[in-house]
């Protein structure tokens, strides 16, 4: 059936992405007349109120397909449970006997067990809906924008706000917000990996001649949703939005799920170890049960019910509130979570790899030198630096709006009206420079470039010096070489400016036109260390955080910052340096070295990628579109909220300060969430783990049933209950020290220590309830099943409290105040019913106030012997949680 079902649906996805692929290649021949007769649209773009009516008519530019977190979904998932249906088939077999079958009719236990699932199903649907509401208002916080024509203006607007027929701009680091057809390009290249797994940017046309047979994705004068643009400039006009997109029209296909992070490689681990243990453990206790006792139908229901308590249902709930309540946290310290997921990670993580600019540093660059070869400060090379940043469309990056600054305060903004750019050629991160072509009033063309000195000084065959041009030649290069690195070891960064006029007159400008450059001076930019950024890496390291620089900046620069703020600079290693290692020598760099300088986006990826081989949880802080690889290779991407687009949709965290100090906050919430976990998984493994023993021991020796369904079922709920209150709960000092991975060794060990003392304790409950209460018959089994209720429950209540720390609860660290009043309810509750007329409701005997005590003396035994075997395994183990 289930096969049936998915051939259909495949069926289904691939005619839909046939119709949209048709429809867009479409587009692709269309002429600009039709194409915007068809689109009812104009260059104008549109006014507010046409931009409202399109977005009621097509809706929101989102992708919905495969989206299974609805609030149907989410009911769904709270009611359809196991321990529902077991407590509805406990219902209907009870209104049977109760009810049907029995001359007086008898609807209590029937409306508890019913209470019991609209009680059970409430709790889990209102903690996922909180979960979820913190989620969305987190995303909320931080939304990518695109840059749209409207009501005659450009205007920035939510990515989901755009409609089909918007104009949108697009430059270096923008996602494309929907399926667009270009109308203007201008060496626009753009990264369609995410569509077509193509590792290499491809350059798109505005007048591209499209040939009928090329793929969609190879059609020049598209671009689709889910690709960013990598360099250059364009316009466009948006075909479609949200789930017709190309993108939209593979969302069913590529919605599995993702891969899984080693915490939840884990979690799976522990819940399969406990569900295959409680399929062993549950035909042992129905075969024991119906052979000693006889009643086999009772026998098979109290199996089942075994099965139910010993599954740990609660754990998506503990989970997923925990994780909103971290999310929720750590946003009140401007770290804002996108994927929650990523919180554990953002605990596990001991190697932070990070850029050096706005990070380490102010974020403020400010030209501070503008000098010819000899060092001299010259105007003229301050000239050609601004005629260069002005003109280039492409994505004006900090030292771009310095130089800009810097030539408005000199008074240079009238030279601009004599100049026209003809063309440009765009930066990338292997050549590191940019140019621009223009004209003069003269007529008189010229090609201005800049960027990284050693590529300026190998593509330059000639040095202007004394107001000549003369060939460059050795003494020359060391000399221009020298005055560049004086002023780099004294932390300025340092970027070159050349020239030409041999350019040719017409026709497109390319990188084959960047050589024989006349080179003619440098600008130097300061941007001084930031003074929370020392004592943010040492709040890191005290936190067994490693920090190491990834720097596509020289190595003055990078090494000058760093020795200010303490970063480790007795080795630097440089992007040069990487290209001649193997990855076993890498391997082996990564162990000593944290300053890497003048990298490329793919020698960034690598060092991350090296540093995760070498055993490390890997963050990557970055904010550029040279960021983006390295960000997708980190165990945890993290960026800022001012990060180009790319940058921000890679990133699984966002800060809304780009401040390590904000950072650091954030990792210790992140540990303080992944220690809530820790503390329900140890405490239902090794407590389910217990009652499988006690359980099969009363089954073995007991002439009756130990507990009936339903109230194995309403202890479940209780203890359930009383663990709602973990993800609030605090976390030692000690435990956030350091960073914490997932140890399935740990657990195993913990449950083997834990688990067997739970169990010796009710066996005691078993002999004092047998021997010195004289519930040993089985007209007296109410009574035994109540003690052994009241103890279980509260039982389970103290461990919460025992397990939650390394030191002595209550005396040594106190739980917060939403776990200890969940506890305490359950506690009371539990002692309430067993003691008084409530304990018929559930087909128990009301207890004698004369086992008080021995359920005092039990807890009290188990309290202690709970901190000596906890002192006695963190001396073993070194640790608790």
């Amino acid at each position: 059936m289930n096969f049936m079902k998915r051939k259909k649906l495949g069926k289904e996805i691939q005619k839909n992405k046939h119709n949209i692929e048709m429809r867009l290649r479409s587009f692709a021949f269309l002429t600009e007349r039709e194409l915007f007769a068809r689109l009812s649209a104009t260059h104008a773009g549109f006014t507010s109120e046409e931009a409202e009516k399109r977005q009621h008519e097509f809706g929101k530019n989102v992708i919905t397909v495969g989206n299974k977190n609805t609030m149907l979904h989410r009911l769904r998932e709270a009611v359809i449970n196991p321990f529902n249906i077991i407590l509805l088939l406990i219902a209907v077999i009870t209104y049977f006997t109760d009810v049907l079958a029995s001359s007086r009719p008898d609807y209590f236990t029937v409306t508890i067990i019913l209470s019991l699932v609209i009680l059970s199903s409430l709790v889990a649907f209102i903690q996922s809906e909180r979960s979820n509401t913190a989620a969305e208002n987190l995303s909320k916080m931080i939304s990518n924008k695109a840059d749209v024509w409207r009501d005659g203006a450009l205007k920035s607007i939510p990515i989901d706000e755009v409609v089909p027929g918007d104009i949108v701009r697009l430059s270096a680091g923008d996602m494309l917000p929907a399926d667009v057809r270009f109308l203007t390009t201008k060496d626009t290249f753009v990264a369609q990996s995410a569509l077509t797994g193509e590792s290499n940017p491809v350059e798109k046309f505005s007048n591209a001649k499209n040939n009928p047979g090329d793929g969609l994705t190879d059609l020049k004068n598209l671009g689709f949703m889910g690709s960013n643009v990598i360099s250059g400039s364009a316009t466009a006009i948006v075909l479609e939005i949200g789930n017709s997109t190309y993108f939209g029209s593979m969302a069913k296909s590529l919605s599995g799920d993702q891969a899984k992070t080693s915490f939840e490689r884990g979690v799976d681990s522990v819940s399969n170890l406990l569900v295959r243990m409680m399929l062993v453990m549950v035909p042992i206790v129905f075969l024991i049960n119906g052979f000693a006792k006889g009643e086999w139908s009772s026998s098979l229901l109290f199996a089942i019910s075994i099965a139910v308590g010993l599954t740990p249902e609660m754990l998506p709930v503990i989970m997923t509130s925990t994780l909103a309540k971290g999310a929720v946290s750590m946003s009140k310290h401007k770290v804002i979570v996108r994927t929650l997921g990523a919180i554990q990670t953002f605990g596990e993580m001991d190697v932070l790899c990070t850029d050096k600019t706005g990070t380490l540093t102010e974020d403020k660059i400010v030209l501070e030198k503008y000098m010819n070869l000899r060092g001299e400060d010259d105007t003229r090379i301050l000239r050609h630096a601004y005629l260069n940043s002005y003109f280039q469309t492409g994505l004006k990056n900090l030292i771009d709006l310095a130089i800009i600054n810097r030539a408005k305060q000199n008074g240079l903004e009238n030279i601009l009206d004599r100049y026209t750019r003809i063309d440009e050629i765009p930066f990338d991160f292997s050549r590191r420079r940019m140019s621009v072509v223009l004209t003069d009033e003269n007529g008189k063309r010229q090609l201005i470039t800049k960027g990284a000195v050693e590529e300026m000084i190998n593509i330059s065959s000639f040095v202007e010096m004394h107001g000549s041009v003369l060939p460059m030649d050795e003494e020359i290069r060391r000399a221009a070489l020298g005055v560049y690195e004086k002023y780099n070891a004294d932390g300025l960064r340092m970027i070159a400016i050349a020239q030409k006029n041999e350019v040719p007159g017409s026709g497109a400008f390319s990188v084959a036109d960047e050589r024989d450059m006349v080179l003619i001076g440098f600008v130097g930019f300061l941007d001084p260390p930031k003074e929370s950024a020392k004592a943010a890496i040492s709040a890191l390291r005290e936190h067994g955080v490693r920090t190491v620089v990834l720097t596509g900046d020289s190595e003055g620069v990078a090494g000058k910052v760093c020795s200010k703020v303490g970063v480790n600079t007795s080795r630097l290693l440089t992007g040069g340096d990487i290209d001649q290692m193997d990855d076993a020598a890498l391997l082996d760099a990564v162990i000593s070295c944290d300053l890497f300088a003048k990298l490329s986006p793919s020698q960034k990826k690598r060092v991350v990628s090296a540093f995760q081989t070498a055993g490390h949880t890997v963050g990557y802080m970055g904010d550029g579109i040279n960021d983006a690889p390295a960000l997708r290779q980190a165990d945890v991407g993290i960026s800022v909220d001012s990060a180009v687009d790319i940058a921000k949709e890679t990133a699984d965290i966002i800060l809304l300060e780009k401040d390590l100090m904000v950072l650091e906050e954030g990792v210790i919430e992140g540990r303080r969430t992944f220690g809530n976990i820790i503390k329900y998984i140890k405490m239902a493994a090794s407590g389910n783990f217990g009652n499988m023993i006690s359980v099969i021991v009363a089954s073995i020796f007991l002439p009756f049933l130990p507990m009936l369904p339903v109230q194995i079922l309403a202890q479940n709920l209780l203890c359930d209950f009383a663990q709602m209150g973990i993800p609030f709960d605090s976390v030692d000092e000690k435990y956030i020290k350091k960073p914490r991975k997932w140890e399935t060794k740990s657990i195993r060990s913990f449950i083997a220590y834990m688990g067997p003392l739970s169990s010796i304790f009710d066996i005691m409950c078993f002999a004092v309830m047998w021997w010195v209460i004289g519930a040993n018959t089985a007209e007296l089994a109410p009574l035994f099943r109540c003690g052994w209720f009241v103890f279980g429950t509260v039982s389970q209540v103290l461990v919460i409290h025992m397990i939650r720390t390394a030191k002595i609860p209550f005396l040594q660290s106190r739980p917060s105040t939403p776990l200890l009043v969940s506890t305490l309810i359950v506690a009371v509750a539990a002692i309430v019913v067993g003691f008084s007329k409530f304990a018929i409701g559930i087909d128990m005997m009301a207890l004698p106030v004369s086992f008080a005590p021995w359920l005092i003396m039990i807890l009290a035994g188990y309290f202690l012997f709970a901190q000596f075997i906890k002192t006695f395994y963190i001396r073993h183990y070194g640790e608790w949680l």
